[in-house]
């Protein structure tokens, strides 16, 4: 949950810089910002104390480590109880195929994005998890060919 926090400029300044190379020393997001390195590294703290900076991890390139398909799967589910749709969260959760999972609005109740070693690998979590799974009602899928943009977090330049 994300505490009350005002954003100025010098916060907008370091999200950006930390959202692009979240390696970055304190020295250098502090000059960036214009601002010396105890006050930036106070801000950062702060911007992390209110849920605004979630954590730092690094990007993998996936076929680098043997995920050479991508596939993204919209599911119905029988029910859309509250209750029903936690379950299936939480489920989803716990696989680690599952990269991404957002509940939808309209005819489609969640878009997965699903990473596999390969084809075979995919349709045997598709018909040993997820269309088995509870409250599922129907799978549709669509391979992705390629990806030629995936950035990270949101806009926040001006």
């Amino acid at each position: 949950m994300v505490k009350k926090h005002k954003i100025d400029k010098v916060d907008r300044q370091i999200l950006y810089d930390l959202q692009k190379n979240g390696r970055l020393s304190n020295v250098e997001l502090a000059k960036n910002a214009g601002i010396s390195a105890p006050p930036c590294l106070r801000r950062v703290r702060a911007l992390e104390d209110a849920g605004i900076i979630l954590g730092y991890n690094a990007e993998i390139d996936p076929e680098s480590v043997g995920y050479t398909v991508t596939v993204f799967a919209f599911v119905g589910l029988t029910s859309q109880a509250e209750a029903d749709l936690k379950k299936f969260e939480e489920m989803v959760a716990s696989w680690e195929e599952v990269r991404e999972c957002h509940m939808l609005m309209g005819e489609i109740d969640f878009l997965l994005k699903i990473v596999s070693t390969d084809w075979d690998d995919f349709q045997k979590f598709l018909t040993s998890k997820l269309t088995p799974a509870p409250n599922v009602s129907h799978v549709k899928s669509a391979l992705s060919i390629r990806s030629e943009k995936d950035l990270p977090g949101v806009p926040l330049k001006d």
